[in-house]
């Protein structure tokens, strides 16, 4: 029987978070920029609102605030996919949810890899955005055929990455030696390399059917495309990024302003122009790829089913008001966004007893003072109602196909959107990646049901 110690899955995480965004300053000196924007505007904002600040720390959300961001990547084939689920679990990160691009013009279909029960978030909330091409999509077979084959001439990963996996496979974790060496290899994979490994030609005949297309078959491996900070004000922020040198997209995804924050709200400063080398072209020849962007994200309340059916019916009923937003329309969306969320209550309480939104539980003061005095069997209801506990939102920690695919073709450019007749393909997604996506929904409800569990425990029930 061995010996060793292993390191837990979410300090290995928080270190490959840490890591990756010192890897991605370097890179896109911009995102430092933007790190430095959000860490301003979040400080102003908290000192401002003392509730907004109590409540985050009643939650546990205050001391994640700073170290939370997601990144994404786009991988080209069922292999790279597979492997970077078990890179992820070595992390602690699980596929959680299906998400399908297609309808939206991006040839991609994705779900998030991340920690899935509260305690783990709260010492990381890191999440990767994983896309995986869909080459059927391709509709000229001989280009469909060079992707497929230029794909399968590449290894994103290291040899010593690779053998790290196994080594957590097999011995059930990694030693602190093994696990620092394991996130400087695994780095490698999602670091941003200028020379593509295609001609020029090629290039273009792949930019031309898609740019996402491009960024994911003509290169050495899937660089990470963004990071993105969590902010308690996106709105300030939207509006400081242009004197910060940073060129904001038209609008902010998701739902509009609200005193109480649903789901998931997202920004970016447009895709940077960044010099890359083709094969067989002379050294003092660039050319230029376009994909790496700085994104922003403020998340507030995770919904329910039923609060996730008003929201898509209010996001559709926008959406055929004002079908396309570009900076020309941006106030005409804000308008019909207000408008048709106005039907979406804006009160913590009415979201809890409509059942609109998902909330963890916290024992009072008076119900720790009257501990052994209620009953097991006492509802969440009853216990607020005799004062005995009280309730926050359970952060949203997940993403939204609409927003996703507005993100994506705010950087990817003008002609990037196309239409694709195909329909979702989840299987043949579970099929590549090799194990089930979980149902996030579960999970939230999960974490509520947790939290009145303890709190129950805490207050001495008989």
């Amino acid at each position: 029987m061995s010996n060793a110690v292993f390191v837990s899955p979410d300090v290995i995480r928080a270190q490959f978070s840490a890591a990756m965004s010192d890897m991605y300053q370097n890179e896109v000196p911009l995102y430092r920029d933007l790190m430095n924007l959000v860490s301003d505007v979040n400080a102003a904002t908290l000192q401002e609102d003392g509730n907004l600040y109590d409540r985050l720390l009643q939650t546990g959300e205050l001391e994640r605030l700073d170290e939370e961001r997601h990144g994404a990547i786009r991988v080209g084939t069922a292999e790279e996919l597979s492997t970077i689920r078990r890179l992820f679990a070595v992390m602690g990160m699980y596929p959680v949810g299906y998400y399908d691009l297609t309808p939206a013009g991006v040839p991609v279909h994705s779900t998030a890899f991340r920690a899935i029960h509260e305690d783990a978030l709260k010492i990381s909330p890191f999440r990767v955005f994983t896309s995986l091409l869909r080459l059927e999509l391709i509709d000229d077979e001989a280009l469909r055929e060079e992707a497929t084959r230029i794909l399968s001439e590449r290894n994103i990963f290291t040899d010593n990455a690779l053998r790290l996996i196994d080594q957590h496979e097999q011995a059930g974790g990694l030693t602190e030696a093994e696990a620092t060496e394991f996130v400087q290899e695994v780095l490698e994979t999602f670091r941003w390399h200028a020379d593509a490994t295609v001609t020029a030609e090629q290039y273009q005949n792949l930019h031309d059917q898609h740019r996402l297309i491009a960024d994911v078959v003509a290169f050495k491996g899937p660089h990470i495309n963004h990071l993105t900070p969590r902010t308690v004000d996106i709105d300030v922020i939207q509006q400081q990024m242009p004197a910060r040198g940073m060129n904001a997209k038209a609008v902010v995804e998701g739902p509009p302003r609200r005193q109480c924050p649903i789901l998931l709200r997202q920004t970016s400063f447009k895709a940077l122009e960044e010099a890359v080398s083709f094969k067989n072209q002379p050294v003092d020849d660039t050319g230029s790829h376009t994909a790496r962007f700085g994104e922003i994200e403020q998340r507030g309340a995770a919904l329910t089913p039923k609060g996730r059916a008003l929201y898509d019916e209010l996001l559709n009923k926008t959406r055929a008001e004002v079908p396309v937003t570009t900076e020309h329309n941006a106030d005409e969306y804000y308008a019909a966004l207000e408008k048709h969320f106005a039907a979406f209550p804006d009160d913590y309480a009415t979201l809890h007893d409509q059942g609109l939104a998902f909330f963890a539980y916290y024992p009072t003061e008076k119900g720790l003072a009257n501990r052994g005095q209620y009953s097991k069997e006492m509802s969440a209801a009853d216990l607020i109602a005799a004062g005995a506990i009280t309730y926050e939102p359970i952060v949203y920690e997940d993403f939204l196909p609409v927003s996703a695919a507005g993100i994506f073709q705010s950087n990817l450019g003008e002609g990037a959107q196309a239409d694709y007749a195909q329909n979702s393909s989840e299987a043949k997604f579970v099929a590549d990646l090799g194990a089930a996506v979980i149902d996030e929904l579960e999970m939230y409800a999960a974490s509520q049901a947790r939290s009145l569990e303890k709190c129950k425990a805490a207050l001495c029930m008989v």
